[in-house]
């Protein structure tokens, strides 16, 4: 089994003042954990959403790109066809005054060239349309996509808004009486060790005073020795079952009541 862990305290102030500014921390602190809860998973899901329109306008604007290559595509398409048709008209013309056989077949073979390149490029023009129906089908389907996650976004962000507009004053206060705790503790190895044990427990309280004979949260029953050590308040004393700091009940109410008045006090 595990000995009980002790941290030195500075010799400008007192275990019993470090307890108490540790206790009221503590106190500080869950304030500040429970108004960011209320916040939840609400920026992660502001920041996912943002990432996502990112990703939709990415993907219409390269559907856009496909469309207006498919139309200049088609469009040059159609001036070729056009192109060869004049060419085939011209060379028709020439057909007519042809002197022998020879230029005649030559010219028949210019105008069967032409033809095939007319049904080459309506070929691909039928391509391109086929194209731009499916592009203008996903275009459109983006832009629902994008409309719709825009929509949820900017209710999100107005839901996030709120939220942190309601509580903004409150938590700048608690932060600041945070820090002021915290200078009283002076000990910056004490003020490691209690942020390392917030860190690591579930709920964040790195401070608990004894309640029916155990540490609160805890099965494990405190010597009734240990007890009246922690009641003395001559030294820092962690539970070694849950790794927490141990403050007495009396101690924990009367830092729990004043607390909730200097903050009644400070939050007006």
């Amino acid at each position: 089994m595990a000995k009980k862990s002790t941290t030195t305290p500075s010799p400008t102030t007192s275990v019993e003042d470090k307890l108490r500014a540790l206790y009221s921390l503590q106190i500080v602190d869950r304030r500040i954990d429970d108004i960011r809860s209320l916040r939840g998973e609400l920026p992660l899901e502001v920041e996912d959403m943002e990432d996502e329109i990112a990703g939709l306008q990415i993907r219409f604007s390269k559907v856009e790109e496909d469309i207006n290559q498919a139309k200049t595509e088609t469009k040059g398409h159609k001036l070729m066809i056009k192109n060869c048709q004049d060419k085939i008209a011209k060379y028709e013309e020439q057909q007519k005054n042809v002197r022998n056989n020879r230029e005649f077949d030559a010219i028949a073979k210019e105008i069967e060239y032409q033809a095939l390149e007319i049904q080459l490029a309506e070929k691909h023009i039928r391509e391109f349309e086929a194209s731009l129906e499916s592009k203008g089908i996903a275009l459109e389907s983006v832009q629902v996509k994008l409309a719709e996650r825009q929509s949820h976004l900017d209710f999100k962000k107005a839901e996030l808004d709120t939220i942190i507009a309601e509580t903004k004053r409150e938590e700048e206060l608690l932060l600041a009486k945070s820090v002021t705790l915290s200078e009283v503790i002076g000990d910056d190895r004490l003020l490691s060790a209690y942020q390392r044990i917030r860190a690591k427990v579930r709920n964040g309280l790195a401070v608990v005073s004894i309640e029916r004979g155990a540490s609160a949260g805890s099965f494990f029953t405190i010597p009734p020795q240990r007890q009246m050590e922690i009641a003395q308040r001559k030294k820092i004393t962690i539970d070694e079952h849950s790794g927490r700091i141990l403050v007495d009940p009396i101690l924990a109410q009367e830092e729990e009541h004043k607390m909730a008045l200097e903050l009644a006090t400070i939050l007006g």
